[in-house]
């Protein structure tokens, strides 16, 4: 008998285990406000915002030189030239740091400096009129490149003039790399194409990846496989150059067996759901709700992700979990453990413990300011894998990256795709009304994908035809009533305070979203039982009604403890 056709130990999806129960809304949500019950003993530990779980050992970068960045090192129509002011502002800082003549500022990191110029290199070689130097970057350039020339490291100068083609610079043809070994020559050959605004074959990316990660610390004692500047290079060049397709691959699978093959949990249907890792900093975030009730009727998912992550550093389903009081360090052995519980059935799983090398850029990631090619490849990972059916879910807020995204969730072979442009960019979408001054570019509520036939299993999907899918949900045409989306500020208090109220059956905005996220998604990637949308949003409301989502996330802080 086919292991994928074994029979499931959930029960029928159609007809969840509900039952009725009075409302305890405000004893459920006055004791995990006050940190207590069913928050645990730890939750005394954990901070009520966002911003509080930024670890402490990443060195704040350079605000001067960060603002510059932001500028800078970004799209070729993002891009806005610096006019004399700033850039000699910006280069100055830059020098006084070099000298450690810097006062009241912090000092300008290695990856800072890789950042910007590298930037300030790809604008000059590759993009258009509009976006290439002002007439102000390239009289300040000329004017202290003499003093950035005899402060600035070998590395540096050479980003910033690779050919001696900007600059007349006499390093920059012949630099190698320093003393990093036989990987940091493949990275300085790399940036070479990158800084002159060309692509690298997928081999060539996945080749510097694992050459260089994990990154090390300042602080440990190995000696450092790669200088942060190059790295810092390597990432922003990628991503101003508009990665292609076969490099986003690269990115997406070449750390896939760092700790072995992933674990596979016996479940029916597993969704991966791909947050945008930096959180959200201004809505309700209602994607951890939402899969405690898709599990009530043996619609697994799992959620990954770090708890603080630039350049947003919003809140996160980690934030979320920890001040609950959840074990948010889970191997993916674990979570998988929790995804087959039949009183959970749905888990969460820290990338420090799934991906090590890839964690270890989080710091570096501040310091480039803008999202590296990783902030799209990281939303279509699979930790754990599943016997049955597998679905991927991400959310993205910029047009062109829709299709990127599908693309690769079609390269990890799932039967169902989906991208949403939820508020934020990420997965929430909304039950308020359509604006007239609505954002540009794709609006909120955009969904798109791909989902096949539910008897396919994986090992089978190879071939098949998927059917395609372009629409954008309006949530009144479902009975909701118009609202505007609860604000949370960066509270993670705040946020859990809405979600369990919402999941103890206080009806509102928060208990809305989280019905319309579980039902449509159900219904978008044809899972089983959500052919019809208004059946997969009275299914969603049973599960809350019921109590019984509620029950699987206080389920879920408990046994994390215990697997």
């Amino acid at each position: 008998m086919n292991s994928l056709a074994k029979p499931i130990r959930y029960g029928n999806p159609r007809s969840p285990r509900l039952h009725s129960r009075p409302k305890r809304t405000n004893l459920v949500v006055k004791s995990a406000i006050d940190m207590k019950g069913i928050l645990g003993t730890e939750a005394t530990k954990n901070p009520t915002l966002s911003t509080s779980y930024r670890p402490l050992d990443i060195p704040t970068p350079n605000r001067t030189v960060l603002d510059a960045q932001q500028r800078v090192c970004t799209g070729p129509e993002q891009t806005r030239p610096l006019d004399q002011a700033q850039i000699m502002a910006v280069l100055d800082t830059i020098i006084r740091s070099a000298r450690g003549e810097l006062k009241g500022e912090e000092p300008v990191s290695q990856a800072q400096l890789g950042a910007f110029f590298a930037g300030m290199t790809i604008r000059a070689n590759a993009f258009p009129e509009a976006t290439q130097w002002s007439s102000g970057e390239r009289a300040a350039m000329q004017a202290f490149w003499p003093e950035l020339a005899n402060s600035l490291p070998p590395e540096i100068i050479f980003l910033a003039d690779p050919e001696g083609t900007i600059m007349g610079s006499s390093l920059g043809p012949v630099y190698s790399g320093g003393n990093g070994g036989p990987g940091e020559m493949r990275l300085v050959g790399a940036l070479r194409e990158i800084l002159a605004g060309a692509h690298l074959g997928y081999e060539e990316v996945q080749g510097v990846l694992r050459d260089v990660l994990p990154l090390e610390k300042e602080s440990e004692k190995e000696r450092k496989k790669v200088r942060e500047a190059l790295l810092a290079a390597f990432l922003i060049g990628q991503r101003m150059n508009r990665e292609t397709d076969r490099e986003l691959k690269a990115y997406c699978l070449a750390f896939d067996n760092e700790l072995g093959p992933p674990p596979i949990a016996d479940v029916r249907s597993l969704t991966h759901y791909g947050e945008p890792y930096d959180g959200n900093t201004r809505f309700f975030k209602s994607t951890l709700f939402v899969a405690a009730v898709r599990a009530c009727y043996g619609e697994s998912c799992l959620l990954h992700g770090v708890e603080w992550m630039p350049p947003k550093g919003g809140i996160t389903e980690g934030q979320l979990l920890k001040f609950m009081g959840a074990n948010t360090q889970l191997s993916p052995d674990q979570a998988k453990r929790l995804l087959e519980d039949e009183s959970v059935g749905f888990a969460y799983v820290n990338l420090k413990e799934a991906r090590p090398s890839l964690f270890s850029l989080v710091g570096l990631r501040e310091h480039i300011k803008k999202r590296p090619p990783l902030a799209t490849s990281e939303k279509v990972q699979q930790f754990v894998r599943a016997r049955g059916k597998e679905a991927i879910v991400a959310g993205f807020y910029h047009v062109g990256y829709e299709d990127p995204l599908l693309m690769l969730m079609k390269r990890r072979s799932v039967h169902s795709g989906l991208v949403v442009k939820g508020e934020e960019g990420a997965l929430s979408m909304t039950t308020k009304a359509k604006s007239e001054n609505a954002s540009k570019g794709l609006p909120v509520n955009h969904c798109s994908g791909f989902r096949s036939p539910y008897s396919v299993f994986s090992s089978e999907i190879d071939g098949i035809s998927r059917e395609n899918f372009s629409t954008v949900v309006n949530a009144q045409d479902y009975g909701f009533e118009p609202s505007d989306t609860p604000r949370t500020d960066r509270s993670v208090a705040r946020n859990i305070e809405l979600g369990l109220a919402a999941l103890d059956g206080e009806k509102g905005p928060a208990y809305d979203r989280i019905v319309i996220n579980a039902g449509m998604v159900d219904h978008l990637l044809g899972c089983s039982g959500a052919d019809d949308v208004k059946s997969a949003l009275d299914r969603a409301r049973a599960a809350i009604d019921s109590g019984e989502a509620l029950k699987r996330l206080m389920n879920f802080i408990k046994l994390s403890h215990k697997v």
